[in-house]
């Protein structure tokens, strides 16, 4: 049984990868592949009450990320539609893309921190599309908001699912995560960062052309549209608190949010006539959101999950664990792999592998997991929830991705590695 689940999803992963080529869409593939995965675990594992629940189990993890996703999606849409994100693009004067991304970079990297690297992912891509008309550009900022996003996550107790994990597990504290990974996180974002700019350095920025006289005449005043962006990206910024004082999972915290912008924006616009403000609903929001890449991202968490009930994964860990031996080396294998799967059941495996009696709080092992598996998934596209996102609502190729921004992705990744390996031992 294991042999064939592993066979069909590297077959699964192979046709996401060539996509282009087969011209079989990624959504289709991501579901035929679960659906074969958990076929073969249940017809094998024989019995029905425990794949059952384990499924159940599965559905409730992929069903809370898809929803934050929408909502966040949704709310984003809503803001786009106000012309919200003028409040932003309007006040952005570099003319050079170097210099464009070095500000995107830092903005990613430091926003990410405080919501996390899925939503900001989200809203940054979405601002990209305003100030970039040229494809290839928006593709290579979009590598680096993956990068940034991930590495601004990665020191966060509350930016990334893995080290959100680890805090709440109690393998780390707060104040010694931010301390001990914001510098080899900021070196994972400027490493790429650096080399991207060189080869952008005197290219200037072409903005799409902005259309006054669509923003005059829009239905929308210059209150609407401030009320509309500072509302929808104070939802998004509340979440992380909303999840710390309540302790309910993160979409609660965004629907609740897209609930409170649905309910101010049909209050706006009561007095407009339908044909006016139909543009500017959340109803039409809705039907704005990339449902593709949303199943997309079912498919790809199902199929994980199997390798992830199956001990697969926890298998992998412990060969390694014997196979290689050093710490440092097997947390780094981590980090990669995490480009391949999902870097949550690869943390929860590490969790369940090292005792806290064994590797107390805040000790290498749990700090250098939290970098390593939040910074590893950028290596490629679909190896995080941010470049899933990304990959979504740009229709960025996963080729392309592995030969203009994979190379960039895993140079940050040993850069930020090694500088903390060597932070480590002259700090401790």
């Amino acid at each position: 049984m294991l042999t064939a689940l592993v066979i069909v999803f590297v077959l699964a992963y192979a046709a996401i990868a060539f996509e282009h080529p087969l011209k079989v869409n990624k959504s289709a593939s991501a579901l035929v592949g679960a659906g074969l995965l958990w076929t073969i675990y249940a017809v094998n594992t024989g019995d029905v009450h425990l794949v059952g629940e384990q499924l159940s189990e599965s559905l409730v993890s992929t069903a809370q990320i898809v929803f934050f996703l929408m909502g966040a999606m949704a709310i984003v849409e809503v803001v786009d539609a106000h012309n919200g994100f003028e409040v932003i693009t309007s006040r952005i004067k570099t003319t050079k893309l170097s210099s464009l991304m070095w500000l995107v970079g830092f903005v990613t990297f430091f926003l990410s921190s405080i919501l996390d690297n899925l939503t900001t992912t989200i809203v940054m891509v979405s601002l990209m599309k305003k100030l970039l008309d040229q494809r290839e550009d928006r593709l290579f900022f979009a590598g680096i908001i993956i990068i940034a996003a991930n590495a601004g996550g990665a020191w966060s107790p509350i930016g990334d699912v893995t080290t959100t994990m680890l805090w709440i597990g109690g393998q780390i504290t707060a104040s010694e995560i931010m301390k001990g990974l914001i510098l080899p996180s900021l070196i994972n974002m400027i490493v790429p960062l650096a080399v991207t700019s060189m080869w952008l350095r005197g290219k200037p920025v072409i903005a799409p052309v902005r259309d006054e006289s669509a923003l005059s005449n829009q239905n929308t005043t210059a209150f609407e549209r401030n009320l509309m962006f500072f509302l929808g990206l104070g939802a998004l910024v509340a979440v992380p608190a909303f999840k710390t004082w309540t302790h309910l999972p993160p979409f609660m915290g965004v629907l609740f949010g897209l609930g409170i912008l649905w309910l101010v924006g049909d209050l706006v616009h009561r007095d407009k006539a339908d044909e006016d403000k139909e543009q500017l609903t959340l109803a039409s929001a809705l039907t704005g959101i990339d449902m593709p890449s949303i199943v997309f991202f079912i498919g790809i968490l199902l199929s994980v999950a199997t390798l992830e009930h199956s001990h697969i994964l926890t298998s992998v860990a412990g060969w390694l664990d014997n196979a290689v031996g050093r710490q440092d080396v097997i947390v780094m294998i981590i980090g990669v792999v995490s480009a391949i799967v999902d870097n949550v059941p690869l943390v929860a495996a590490a969790m369940g592998m090292y005792s806290l009696q064994q590797y107390p709080v805040d000790s290498f092992l749990w700090e250098f997991l939290a970098y390593c598996a939040g910074t590893g998934g950028s290596i490629l596209i679909i190896g995080s929830a941010a470049g899933v996102a990304a990959m979504g609502l740009e229709k960025i190729d996963f080729i392309w991705y592995v030969k203009k921004i994979s190379g960039l992705a895993l140079l940050g990744y040993f850069a930020g590695a090694i500088f903390y390996i060597i932070e480590y031992s002259l700090t401790h």
